[in-house]
């Protein structure tokens, strides 16, 4: 199994497009590297590919990944797109991908009764596009020789949905996990996760990779720059500091934090807080990061 890191930032990448913090000054001036949107590839045998979560940085990390350009006039190596949820910055990519591509499009029905109340995302041809609606707990065929199965895991309902009361640790079909599974191999996909009980650690345990939330360092990093006034918790992601002490006595293969905030300080290879994730025996997610398992 190959998967690709495409985008290992969270929503608004790095630099953000209206940020000044010191990451994205940095980021700006070439002292620590960009970071598009939250998305990765994977394929069972390297010829056949399925996008999980389609960014909205989606058209150049394509570009920018040899194994996903297109092999004739109209032939594509990406033969689906599974979405872990329906947050803007997880499916604004699909826009992208109409242009009278056919692909097979998963994601639980939940996910895609919120796509369907998109007027825009009807430019995705039903007669191209297949809506295919997974079942929580069911593998799934993705491609050949590779299954997802996919997993509830605490999380909160897009900030479109949200109503004058949000829930935060919900479980149900608006947040997910991605177990794959090829060649004897196993590799979790959690992009977003609220919390970490235990049944979830027990899920985790004996994976060959897992490529966690690593949203926020601090759980409040936003409030204390200045630059929101939302915790990490409210927004539905757990700190990343709180994952790596949780999951310190799980066995995984590689663990790796995607879905970075331009906040975090895991952005900047040379912080304190990088080095201390190394030591734990975490990776820091960079666009263009290829696992094999």
């Amino acid at each position: 199994m190959r998967i690709i890191v495409l985008g290992a930032a969270a929503g608004g990448g790095l630099p953000q497009w209206n940020c000044g913090c010191a990451n994205c000054r940095a980021a700006r001036a070439g002292r620590i590297p960009s970071l598009s949107q939250s998305s990765v590839a994977v394929s069972a045998d390297g010829r056949d590919w399925a996008i999980l979560n389609a960014s909205p940085d989606i058209r150049t990390q394509m570009a920018a990944t040899p194994a996903l350009h297109p092999t004739g006039p109209r032939d594509m190596p990406m033969r689906a797109v599974l979405l872990t949820n329906g947050d803007i910055d997880h499916v604004a990519g699909l826009l992208t991908l109409r242009e009278s591509q056919p692909f097979d499009l998963f994601a639980t029905e939940a996910i895609h009764d919120a796509l369907a109340a998109n007027p825009m995302l009807t430019a995705l041809r039903a007669d191209l596009v297949r809506r295919r609606k997974v079942t929580l707990d069911r593998p799934t065929d993705l491609l050949p020789g590779l299954t997802a199965t996919i997993f509830a895991v605490p999380g909160k309902v897009p900030l479109y949905q949200e109503g004058d009361i949000v829930e935060t640790g919900l479980m149900g079909e608006t947040t997910v996990g991605v177990e794959l599974a090829a060649n004897g191999k196993r590799g979790l996909y959690i992009p977003g996760c609220a919390a970490m009980p235990e049944w979830l650690k027990d899920r985790i345990a004996g994976a060959d990779a897992l490529l966690f939330d690593g949203t926020l360092w601090q759980d409040d990093e936003m409030i204390r720059m200045g630059l929101g006034r939302k915790t990490g918790h409210r927004m539905g992601h757990m700190a990343a500091g709180d994952s790596i002490a949780a999951l310190a006595d799980v066995s995984v293969g590689r663990r790796i934090f995607v879905h970075m905030n331009n906040s975090n300080p895991l952005t900047d290879p040379d912080s304190a807080e990088a080095a201390q994730a190394r030591r734990q025996g975490w990776q820091i997610g960079r666009d263009g990061m290829e696992i094999t398992l």
